[in-house]
């Protein structure tokens, strides 16, 4: 059979994009084959190729040290998520999504975006000791002040965290974010005082929203 060179244009794009997703299916890590079934039944094509770039970060760096990890998850969820309040989202005052959600939705508010971070740091092998979800009073450029959360990265116990945050991009250590106030901070194992990740305040389950999603991921087998 004789090719016009419009069929041999579609053969060939058509064996690029079957080599490109074999090749995104041979790299993909457990965790993100496991959500990627789940954004497609759930939320679409759309959706779908959201995650299959997740897919791309996880293969470039995995081998990666843990700053490295850090600063390019900030990055991608910040890219990769809307910010869009609760009420318009979920029809809701407060909610607070799990990474399938979040991520399939494409869009989700401060808490969203932190949960996002935190989860798929731990997935990366960043140990959740390292790890706070911080609820701070954030002053806005207005002079206003407004409840917000972001993720704290601690590389040891006693240093100045940096702050993965949807307001601020860049990478700062707290010492450098007088914009925010800690309230309290929490992760899987317990819930700490506002400005000693160490001293223990009692735990998680206490805060039923976190529960909530924790209760979601492990419905969804994506814990």
């Amino acid at each position: 059979m004789k090719l016009t060179p419009s069929t041999f244009a579609r053969v060939l794009t058509g064996l690029c994009l079957a080599i490109s997703l074999l090749w995104s299916q041979i790299q993909a890590d457990d965790y993100v084959l496991a959500m990627l079934e789940k954004v497609r039944q759930r939320y679409g094509e759309e959706a779908y190729q959201n995650v299959m770039r997740l897919n791309e970060l996880f293969a470039q760096i995995a081998g990666s040290g843990e700053m490295t990890k850090v600063g390019m998850v900030n990055d991608f969820t910040n890219q990769h998520v809307l910010f869009v309040d609760d009420y318009t989202l979920w029809g809701m005052e407060d909610y607070w999504a799990s990474p399938l959600e979040t991520l399939g939705k494409g869009a989700g508010d401060c808490e969203d975006f932190s949960i996002v971070k935190y989860i798929l740091l731990k997935k990366l092998g960043v140990s959740q000791d390292k790890l706070r979800l911080t609820y701070v009073r954030a002053r806005m450029p207005s002079g206003s002040i407004r409840p917000h959360m972001v993720l704290a990265y601690y590389a040891t116990p006693n240093s100045d965290p940096l702050i993965l945050d949807n307001l601020n991009f860049e990478l700062l250590p707290a010492s450098r974010r007088g914009d925010l106030a800690p309230v309290f901070s929490f992760n899987d194992k317990g819930l700490f005082v506002a400005n000693n990740p160490t001293v223990r305040a009692g735990s998680p389950t206490n805060i039923s929203k976190w529960r909530d999603v924790l209760t979601r991921m492990r419905q969804d087998g994506l814990e």
